[in-house]
């Protein structure tokens, strides 16, 4: 299996673990509003089940955010392989190494550590489209795109 291939399946597993986590939450929050019971406080009954309701919806957003994340995900072809800078590109550079997709943080290999980065954050975005041997500008600071696979 390839670095990208393994990078591309750990996304994978941290989106799925996401969405679990927050389709529990959403359980939760459906026992919650379900096993209400009206008091003889009425009012206050009603903030209950009104602040629940928040939560679900809240819940519910980023259910929506994570699953989109997924979506990304699955656009990545992770057997392609292109010299250019794009959305799956796994990019060494002098400083760290990268892997463009989304922003879930901390991916690490059997040999390195990598950042899963969108190419909509700032760095990403000075990345995106460049080569092997370009350098770019990163808090003012040189990085040298050693390798891009």
């Amino acid at each position: 299996m390839t670095v990208k291939q393994t990078l591309h399946i750990k996304s994978l597993e941290v989106v799925e673990s996401q969405i679990a986590t927050i389709l529990n939450v959403i359980k939760g929050i459906q026992e919650a509003l379900l096993s209400e019971t009206k008091s003889s406080a009425g009012d206050k009954h009603e903030t209950g089940r009104a602040m629940l309701q928040l939560e679900r919806e809240k819940a519910g957003n980023q259910l929506a955010n994570t699953e989109n994340l997924k979506h990304v995900l699955y656009k990545i072809d992770a057997s392609s392989h292109s010299k250019i800078i794009g959305l799956g590109s796994v990019v060494f550079t002098s400083q760290n190494h990268y892997f463009i997709a989304i922003s879930i943080g901390k991916l690490t290999t059997e040999t390195n550590n990598f950042y899963a980065i969108s190419p909509t954050t700032p760095i990403g975005k000075l990345l995106m489209g460049k080569t092997e041997g370009d350098i770019i500008v990163f808090n003012n600071q040189k990085i040298e795109i050693d390798q891009v696979l």
